[in-house]
């Protein structure tokens, strides 16, 4: 599951992906109508891709939980947010059945739907690839080329020091004193 630039800001219901940066803010678009506004630091920021969720072994992403109710209801929404604590709650279980019932609040599960069915509605959930899938689908006599890209060497302060200790310093002749 891709969430990459996609975005809840607190306060602000909805989510939004962003669209370009400026040295005091960030313009970001609401996925559902498209309206633009700048957001500054003082905005709580949330990066979809960041968001996970508790459980008693360890955390779950939120991408992978979106792909397993993506999987389970073959590609169609889900149980609505609005429903009954209860029934939502119940509908997590089958999806995450270890998650921590302490930690993990009623409002997140609610967030939870509702951000599933805002990028189903919006048709901005799309299912990466996996490795795994690729390597079935070459066969074994086929040939794979490998090609390796090398790093950009970054020049640090470290590194840039060491360059001008190696750069000999221009001699200086003593100048003649007049008089």
């Amino acid at each position: 599951m891709d969430l990459k630039d996609i975005i809840s800001i607190s306060g602000k219901s909805g989510l939004f992906s962003t669209v370009g940066k400026s040295k005091n803010n960030v313009i970001v678009e609401s996925i559902i109508d498209k309206k633009r506004f700048p957001i500054f630091n003082s905005n709580k920021i949330s990066a979809l891709s960041d968001i996970s969720i508790y459980t008693y072994d360890k955390e779950v992403l939120l991408s992978d939980i979106f792909r397993k109710i993506y999987e389970s209801n073959d590609g169609k929404p889900t149980i609505d947010h609005t429903e009954d604590i209860n029934k939502v709650r119940a509908k997590l279980e089958e999806y995450v059945p270890n998650f921590d019932k302490e930690q993990v609040y009623n409002s997140d599960i609610k967030k939870l739907f509702q951000w599933y069915n805002i990028l189903h509605k919006t048709k901005k959930l799309k299912l990466k690839e996996s490795k795994k899938e690729d390597s079935k689908e070459t066969k074994a006599g086929d040939k794979v080329e490998k090609t390796v890209k090398k790093p950009k060497k970054q020049i640090t302060k470290k590194s840039n020091t060491a360059i001008r200790k190696q750069i000999p310093k221009k001699i200086q002749t003593p100048q003649k004193k007049s008089g």
